[in-house]
């Protein structure tokens, strides 16, 4: 903030509105004579809107939308793509909702350092998105049925000479329903590159089979450069990972918090930004997440006696010295699991839930190589 006063030679202000979608010196408000004429878009099903298209460098410094629609069909049925420097792939290929941080389609109010919806009706990006030789940013109504209104403002700097480095802003959505049992969700598949990782926001959709036992003690593990079967980077627990403890409530920081919690729908959606602790990777990088719940014996015995898909871990019984007792892939410890004479412990279990999420970072090329967004009925089934 010390350098608010100092003059910046080389840049100049665009704002990219439905009021001005070129972006043209002295082109704004032109639509009725200078008074409010144009601020919104309509959009038909299949329609795609240009939100932003800038030929040269520049440095995307804000992006704020928001539609009068904003359920969940609509929040993942519509489809944001980024291009950086005239790519043939997107960059950036998200549900609209789920880029800005409405996790299940599900839009609640929240501030943070990178994202924000500060009502829980408009959608704020505050990631710089330098480009080198051009930029364009657009919105494709997937769904079945009319936008009837889309307002938005991306605010980016035309610049004279091509930024600093050489990294483009990406994001990458995916969702597995359910996870398989027994193995890590993938947040951000492997890339390949030199970048940052910059932090993820995910959603979960607890499965009903499990009832009220709790779904989030996966570790988060971070494979760089080389990195063989073990990580360079593990957290304790994906509650731990969002900055908190022992569950998960709504709460929301400037880098890390829960938007969601709905226990009665079993809903749950948070998100964790590395600003002050950086994840840098110089060749490659892979992030995921365990899908491992817990709760006491008793009740995890109940669920596999009952049919439901569970794989013990570990039993954290307080009275092994080394902390837990490691279960997983261990017939003595299957055969724990089912000894009627070890009564009490808690047990943490592979599960299947219904897991999406949007990984952010950046990378030294306009391109990822990760799969394409799945098409809007993958994206929407069983939202509430």
């Amino acid at each position: 903030m010390n350098d608010l006063h100092l003059p910046r030679p080389g840049r100049r202000s665009r704002w990219a509105t439905a009021e001005n979608p070129d972006a043209r010196p002295g082109g704004g408000g032109r639509a009725n004579h200078g008074a409010k004429g144009r601020p919104f878009l309509r959009l038909q099903p299949g329609e795609a809107a240009e939100l932003l298209r800038h030929e040269g460098p520049g440095l995307v410094t804000r992006i704020w939308l928001t539609a009068q629609d904003r359920s969940p069909r609509v929040l993942r049925g519509l489809r944001l793509d980024m291009r950086w420097d005239n790519a043939k792939e997107p960059a950036v290929s998200a549900p609209l909702g789920d880029f800005f941080g409405a996790g299940l389609g599900r839009a609640m109010p929240f501030q943070s350092a990178l994202l924000a919806n500060p009502e829980g009706r408009s959608f704020l990006c505050f990631i710089p998105m330098p480009f080198e030789s051009g930029a364009r940013i657009t919105v494709t109504n997937e769904t079945d049925a009319p936008l009837s209104h889309l307002f938005y403002e991306v605010d980016f700097e035309a610049l004279d000479a091509p930024p600093p480095g050489g990294w483009r802003f990406h994001a990458h959505w995916r969702r597995e329903r359910p996870n398989r049992l027994g193995e890590n969700y993938a947040i951000l598949p492997r890339v390949g590159g030199a970048g940052r990782f910059l932090g993820c926001h995910a959603g979960i959709m607890a499965n009903a089979c499990y009832g009220n036992t709790w779904w989030g003690e996966g570790e988060v593990k971070i494979w760089l450069d080389g990195d063989g079967e073990w990580p360079t980077l593990c957290g304790t627990g994906w509650e731990d990972y969002l900055g908190t403890g022992w569950g998960l409530g709504v709460y929301h920081g400037l880098y890390s918090g829960n938007t969601l919690a709905d226990a009665a729908l079993r809903q749950y959606s948070g998100y964790r930004w590395h600003v002050p602790d950086p994840v840098f990777f110089e060749r490659e990088c892979r992030v995921e997440v365990q899908t491992i719940g817990g709760n006491s014996l008793a009740d995890v015995r109940a669920l596999a006696e009952a049919g439901h898909p569970v794989l013990p871990v570990s039993l954290d019984d307080n009275a092994n010295p080394e902390g837990m007792a490691g279960w997983w892939k261990n017939p003595a410890g299957e055969k724990a699991f089912r000894d009627p004479s070890l009564a009490k412990g808690f047990v943490n279990f592979w599960r299947q839930d219904d897991w999406s999420s949007t990984a952010y970072f950046y990378l030294d090329r306009p391109e990822n190589g990760l799969p394409p967004l799945p098409g809007p009925e993958a994206r929407t089934e069983g939202l509430a």
